[in-house]
């Protein structure tokens, strides 16, 4: 069962990842095709602030645009400290969601950076995995997730993720 503490170190991951994603970064690709750099940090500052309606109890529309900011850094650390604070409140939210999303990204983001993830908590990605094999169905992949990939061998915890979510990983 996916842990606070798990999320407090996916986000602290992400924290990392978002603060070398500057300058001339930002427009380069990422796994997720369709998407920069700067376009999966919105997506992820976007995200953390759905996640503290949904956790709050309240509907979210996922079809909302994110809006682009130049530094997410500031407003990733204020929604997640939100997001924090409505789990600590006993809010229901799935937390192995809250893994799997933030793990994914980290993942692209990492890429996309030329970093690995050998070195990030295997623990947060393997909760995000057990929920997403518990709750990703083809029906539900349709529009958000590629078919599943094959991971390559010896891909880490968010490298098989990763390829799970439709991503094509490969090892350096």
């Amino acid at each position: 069962m996916t842990s606070r503490t798990q999320i407090e170190t996916g986000i602290r991951q992400v924290t990392t990842l978002l603060a070398a994603a500057e300058g001339d970064a930002r427009a380069s690709a990422t796994p997720c095709t369709e998407w920069t750099v700067a376009d999966l940090t919105d997506h992820l500052v976007h995200t953390a602030g759905q996640l503290v309606t949904m956790a709050r109890g309240e509907d979210i529309d996922w079809s909302i645009s994110p809006q682009s900011v130049s530094d997410p850094t500031p407003l990733w650390t204020e929604r997640t400290d939100e997001l924090l604070a409505v789990i600590d409140s006993g809010s229901p939210l799935p937390l192995g969601m809250v893994a799997a999303e933030f793990s994914v990204h980290a993942w692209d983001l990492a890429t996309a950076l030329g970093r690995g993830t050998d070195d990030f908590d295997s623990t947060v990605a393997e909760e995000g995995m057990a929920f997403m094999s518990e709750n990703l169905t083809e029906e539900r992949r349709a529009g958000a997730f590629h078919p599943a990939q094959p991971a390559p061998d010896g891909a880490n915890a968010y490298e098989r993720l990763a390829a799970f979510a439709g991503r094509t990983v490969s090892r350096s």
